[in-house]
């Protein structure tokens, strides 16, 4: 085997996005991101308005993930992302809305 490439090695995401985002199809817009990335994990409404995003996977793809969020191209409107990263815990099968 050779050397490991950090890129490889699963990484989890956590990101809370500030703004209007909730009742805009902003969680189903970032499901079908994620799964466009090969993500696990879930996006669901808090009940503070913001929308808690956690997804696992390589870690360019949860940048890439990350940037989508920071878009202008996402339903609703975006004022800010707060992000979180740790190692992959796992148990995530599929991408759901919660």
């Amino acid at each position: 085997m050779g050397p490991v490439n950090e890129q490889d090695i699963p990484v989890r995401l956590a990101a809370w996005v500030h703004g209007q985002v909730q009742g805009v199809g902003f969680r189903w817009w970032t499901r079908s991101r994620a799964l466009e990335l090969g993500l696990v994990g879930f996006a669901r409404n808090l009940p503070d308005g913001r929308v808690e995003v956690v997804a696992e996977g390589p870690r360019d793809h949860c940048a890439r993930l990350l940037t989508a969020l920071r878009s202008q191209t996402s339903p609703g409107r975006v004022d800010r992302v707060v992000e979180s990263w740790a190692a992959a815990k796992g148990g995530f099968t599929g991408f759901a809305e919660r």
